[in-house]
């Protein structure tokens, strides 16, 4: 009878430890989203064909963005209708926001919709940090 609860013991554990292993991977698996540094965004800015999407709160916008940026807010109950609506699949999406983890959250939610993106690293902070100019 012990050796069985043994096993079964063991067993636990293994399958345990194999769902939080694959519980944290899939929290996060990033394969379809780039982020780069604020001097590589700066030269993805200027390419054809991207969308420039600020993800913060209006409030945030208006106290300053990169020049040529729409804002979505990706904590609006509607962020994924209205990025549908207003941003191009046949465009690159350069997403942002304060400090890179909203940006992040967008970047999913848009690659899931099947948008390329490219997301801020380090976000408006990092931005700022290089020098570049809000408006």
């Amino acid at each position: 009878m012990n050796k069985i609860l043994r096993i079964g013991r063991h067993t636990i554990f293994l399958i345990l430890m194999t769902m939080s292993v694959t519980q944290i991977s899939g929290c996060n698996s990033n394969d379809n989203i780039t982020s780069v540094s604020a001097s590589e965004f700066d030269k993805e800015i200027k390419a054809d064909s991207v969308q420039l999407l600020d993800v913060r709160t209006p409030q945030e916008y208006a106290d300053g963005h990169i020049d040529g940026a729409i804002n979505i807010n990706v904590q609006s109950k509607d962020f994924q209708k209205l990025a549908e609506k207003e941003l191009s699949k046949d465009s690159t999406i350069l997403v942002y926001c304060r400090s890179g983890r909203r940006s992040l959250e967008a970047a999913k939610i848009l690659t899931n919709l099947g948008y390329r993106v490219i997301n801020l690293k380090g976000g408006i902070i990092e931005w700022k940090k290089n020098a570049f100019k809000l408006r």
